[in-house]
């Protein structure tokens, strides 16, 4: 790993280094000693089954929280390598209008439910500093044609949108100002498995036309063979840590069906498996 505050090259580089990473609620321990490099352009894909400290990671990786042992660096727009704990509070915040978007579960979470779909983009657009309206619109309509929304719905409010038209449009905000690296919470755990599969297809384009870094947590193992390079599996909490991190060198678009994707998605539950026992009879004790 390269040290912190050198300043690095080129993308064979790490864009965000988690090393020895911990967090705990008092006695409670959710994840611990977790360490992998993320690099520019990846679909990082974190795996776990519920209450393995997926989110909690990932609101460590965007500084949301703070790692109770550990640290996370991310590499600055000038090229050097700094531990987020030691940034002040409007550089976080700048960071988030910058550098990082993120998706929640919830759309309420990630969107303003009672302004307009454009409205949602545009603020984003205008964090970072536009300030042209007939640019930020035209801008707007780009990314929700984009994510397969109809411009004629540029007006609506995402509360008259479905869960996946709202799924969509926390995409297109997320990306809006083309930020290094997309955070993913769960994004399309709650959809159906119809517009889950349509919603891979849409972040899979994207990502094929943009190259951004993407970084997801699911607990669904067949989307993150579909979605990811590579895939960190982590073991069931509490204090989770990354068991394996695997590498996926399969073209897209890939069918569960193929024997080595097959193969893969047997590995993925064996690594999980043992840990299930081990919950289950724990829980059985109890």
């Amino acid at each position: 790993m390269a040290e912190i505050d050198n300043v690095i090259q080129d993308n064979d580089e790490p864009l965000l280094l988690a090393e020895n990473l911990s967090k705990s609620y008092g006695r409670l321990m959710a994840c611990r000693d977790v360490s992998f490099a993320l690099y520019p352009g990846e679909v990082l894909a974190i795996v776990g089954e519920s209450g393995s400290g997926k989110s909690t990671l990932l609101q460590l990786l965007s500084a949301q929280l703070a790692p109770s042992a550990g640290r996370v660096s991310y590499r600055m727009r000038d090229g050097v390598l700094r531990d987020l704990a030691g940034l002040g509070e409007a550089e976080r915040r700048f960071l988030f209008r910058t550098d990082w978007g993120y998706v929640h579960q919830d759309p309420a979470q990630g969107l303003r439910m009672a302004v307009s779909a454009g409205a949602n983009v545009g603020e984003r657009l205008m964090a970072v500093g536009w300030n042209h309206y007939g640019r930020i619109r035209d801008t707007a309509s780009s990314w929700l044609e984009r994510v397969e929304i109809s411009v004629d719905r540029i007006d609506d409010a995402p509360r008259t949108y479905s869960g996946g038209m709202r799924q969509r449009l926390q995409i297109a905000r997320g990306l809006a100002v083309e930020p290094n690296v997309l955070l993913m919470d769960e994004p399309f755990a709650a959809l159906d498995a119809l517009t889950r599969r349509r919603m891979h297809k849409v972040l899979l384009d994207i990502w094929q036309r943009i190259g951004k870094t993407i970084v997801f947590v699911t607990h669904d193992i067949a989307e993150a063979i579909s979605l990811a390079d590579r895939i960190a599996v982590m073991s069931v909490g509490p204090g989770s840590v990354i068991t394996k991190v695997l590498e996926l060198e399969l073209p897209r678009p890939r069918d569960l069906a193929d024997a080595k994707v097959a193969q893969l998605f047997g590995e993925i539950e064996d690594l999980l498996t043992p840990d299930l026992i081990r919950l289950d009879e724990q829980l059985e004790a109890h």
